[in-house]
């Protein structure tokens, strides 16, 4: 059966937050939700010193299904003693990604064995002991890697940088690599920084959202408020999206009253390019304010370099051109461009839609030459915004999570630790895998995360993982890619969560603000530890005290102490466990147009418009998130907002099920590149002909992986795939 809504948001809403409340208690969900602690979800941020469900700027209630739906997962029993013992392999890799969700909290260390057909419980004694030996024998440091999702803390991302530097080798890499790497690069060319050019109080102060390849409607509905926001005081959005979203049309707030009743209309205009078509339109827009004589050049001579060959390419390139690629009118680019045009203070907003290319980089360039060409960046109320997925995504990489540690840094982490580190590039998230597949990585300590099911290719990134002789997951909790991404012998040990620390800890906000968690007591009973203690207890073993003590930096605000001196960016971080004062990392707003390039000016990049060979039965896959679902952890097996009833669903424009002679409902068989997928259901929704959407991670098996040169990161998007009947 297929639910259907109006809206997104609204009653639906609150009737899941009272049913998630009831599963574990009402009392208690509130005081988990009300601690000071940084929201578990999105990077918009919330929680800190401030409480719990309170923003930055002090707003109360700040919440949503997402944050409701993580702090009730942490908040599940413990999984049984005698589980494992059970549930065999076999059982285990036919578990979905919700069933894994639903077994509860893991609580004890459990290890698999090659050629075993059962995890088997441990002890904490024994997994160091194992890790550290393996770790020891490693061929050389470069045959380990260190991996960390946007869950953990800047502590530990920094412990875990320092860990396996001094260990010797620069394999330490995130999950940012698959998501909003193409931005950080982009940006970084661009403006000479990586991260949001606004605050949070830039959006209250905008008058025009320009959103393009994301839903927060889905997957960051507190934007949403915002938006609502903007909406009620006059304010414009631009959606540019290949499916036409529910939750971006019509949005009800649940804690405002007239969006509660009515709804507030969202998109006042709604493209809807074909998937890989976003250069061309964003070039069209460009061309069209060009002829019109509304491009801001006055900005662009004083404030930019580059913007000449920008705009001799919007001059040199045909409408024709722009919207065969694009799949958008001339009349849709002029409706867009007089928008752009009428609005003084744009926020230009994006995520993955835009990154997942393998020309994600050059898509980022072409939105933020629009943005300079409008002269939207570097003002009050304007500027540009990637929508960042994970809450302390960014954090980790401001700490050096990242294979391409700055010289500045790794200058003063040798001075701090007194020792040589390793100069040689680190292999990046990708890389990772293909080594692992050539033999190459014998060691892999992952955090958080499910690193196998944010690959392309799902059964290479499994076969290739299956050939680490160790791999270690810190973890809270079960997903499929501790069965499906084993190494030869694998561990899983058991961790708290963010509201469970026995130190505070701190995160890193989308908007570039610094919250302090004050943690908590477990959820549960059980043998769990924090990932900090986890990190120096075992590279205590590895390395010994010198040169650094490992055992003192088992408390956080010592980590935050050499944070403060090797980062001066995040010098706050020294004593912010004692002042409590959370704050905005310097350097990085931008309320006048000077930038941390050489010049001090925005340099501008030509993008050239992507060239497809598909044949003509292709059709572009774009992979989604549902609205159950957060980053690859899912939370409920329907999409309620796109009428999808099961993960298994393919959405398909009407005009593509006429030409293909199937129907809604249809059983199909769909292939990519790189596999395919039997018994997938047909479900007609409103997307651009010519485009079909399905749900990651289980979608990611049709896809070969094609990345970015730049950036590295996977095409999840516009990759080929057939319908077959």
């Amino acid at each position: 059966m297929r639910l259907k809504v109006d809206s997104g948001g609204g009653l639906q809403a609150v009737i899941y937050t009272l049913k998630k409340a009831l599963e574990v208690g009402p009392l208690k969900l509130w005081q988990r939700m009300r601690s000071k602690n940084a929201c578990k979800t999105c990077a918009l941020g919330m929680g800190g010193m401030k409480g719990g469900m309170v923003n930055e700027a002090g707003h109360f209630p700040e919440v949503c299904k997402k944050s409701l739906q993580a702090q009730a997962a942490d908040m599940q029993g413990a999984i049984a003693g005698d589980f494992f013992d059970k549930t065999g392999l076999s059982s285990l890799l036919q578990l979905t990604p919700k069933q894994a969700e639903d077994l509860g909290r893991l609580s004890y260390p459990i290890m698999h064995k090659a050629g075993a057909t059962h995890f088997q419980p441990i002890t904490w004694e024994f997994a160091f002991e194992y890790i550290a030996r393996q770790l020891k024998e490693a061929p050389t440091p470069d045959h380990v890697g260190f991996y960390a999702s946007g869950r953990s803390s800047n502590e530990t991302g920094f412990l875990l940088s320092s860990f396996a530097r001094i260990y010797g080798t620069n394999n330490v890499m995130n999950c940012s690599y698959y998501c909003h790497q193409a931005s950080g690069v982009a940006l970084k060319m661009t403006i000479g920084t990586g991260t949001a050019t606004i605050a949070l109080d830039d959006i209250d102060h905008c008058d025009m959202v320009f959103l393009i390849g994301a839903n927060p409607a889905s997957n960051h509905p507190r934007l949403m408020s915002k938006l609502t926001d903007l909406k009620e005081r006059g304010g414009k959005v631009l959606v540019v999206n290949p499916v036409r979203e529910l939750g971006l049309e019509k949005f009800r707030v649940p804690s405002k009253p007239k969006s509660m009743l009515l709804g507030t209309r969202i998109a006042d205009l709604y493209l809807k390019p074909l998937a890989g078509g976003d250069i061309a339109l964003l070039t069209g827009i460009l061309k069209t304010l060009l002829e019109e004589g509304k491009v801001q050049m006055d900005y662009l001579r004083a404030h930019t370099e580059g913007f000449e060959a920008i705009l001799e390419q919007a001059k040199q390139l045909s409408f024709e051109e722009l919207t065969s690629s694009s799949g958008i009118s001339r009349a849709e680019f002029k409706a867009a461009a007089d928008m752009l045009a009428a609005h003084k203070r744009v926020i230009f907003a994006w995520a993955m839609g835009l990154t997942h290319h393998s020309f994600g980089t050059d898509n980022v360039l072409a939105l933020a030459n629009l943005a300079l060409a409008t002269g939207n960046v570097g003002k009050p109320g304007a500027g540009l915004l990637p929508i960042r997925g994970h809450s302390n995504v960014q954090g980790i990489g401001s700490v050096g999570v990242a294979p391409d540690l700055q010289e500045p840094v790794r200058q003063a982490l040798e001075k701090l630790y007194g020792t040589s580190l390793p100069e040689k590039p680190g292999l990046d998230t990708y890389a990772l895998i293909e080594a692992a597949g050539r033999g190459d990585i014998k060691c892999l300590l992952a955090i958080g995360g499910n690193l196998w099911g944010s690959n392309p290719d799902s059964n290479y990134a499994a076969a290739c993982m299956q050939e680490i002789e160790t791999v270690v997951y810190l973890s809270t909790k079960l997903n499929p890619g501790h069965f499906h991404g084993r190494g030869r012998t694998t561990i899983i040990l058991p961790v708290l969560a963010r509201d469970e620390e026995p130190e505070p800890t701190t995160q890193e906000s989308m908007f570039n603000f610094v919250r302090l968690s004050e943690g908590g007591s477990p959820n549960i009973q059980g043998q769990l530890r924090s990932e900090a203690q986890i990190l120096c207890y075992l590279a205590n073993q590895v390395l010994g005290k010198e040169p650094v003590d490992w055992l003192k930096l088992t408390r956080a605000n010592e980590v935050r102490a050499l944070i403060a001196e090797a980062i001066p960016a995040l010098s706050g971080l020294k004593d912010i466990g004692e002042t409590k004062k959370e704050f905005t990392i310097p350097g990085r707003i931008f309320h006048t147009p000077e930038f941390k390039t050489a010049s001090g000016k925005a340099k501008m990049h030509v993008t050239p418009l992507p060239h497809f060979s598909f044949d003509d039965d292709a059709l572009r896959l774009i992979t989604l998130r549902s609205e159950g679902q957060f980053n690859s952890v899912v939370y409920e097996e329907y999409d309620l907002y796109r009428g999808m009833p099961h993960r298994f669903c393919i959405l398909v424009a009407k005009e593509d099920l006429q030409r293909l002679g199937i129907k809604d409902g249809d059983k199909v068989k769909v292939r990519g590149e790189a596999g395919s997928l039997d018994n997938i259901e047909v479900v007609e929704g409103d997307i651009k002909a010519g485009v079909v959407a399905m749900f990651y991670p289980e979608s990611n098996v049709l896809i070969k992986a094609n990345v970015d040169k730049l950036s590295r990161t996977p095409a999840f998007k516009s990759a080929p795939v057939w319908i077959e009947k």
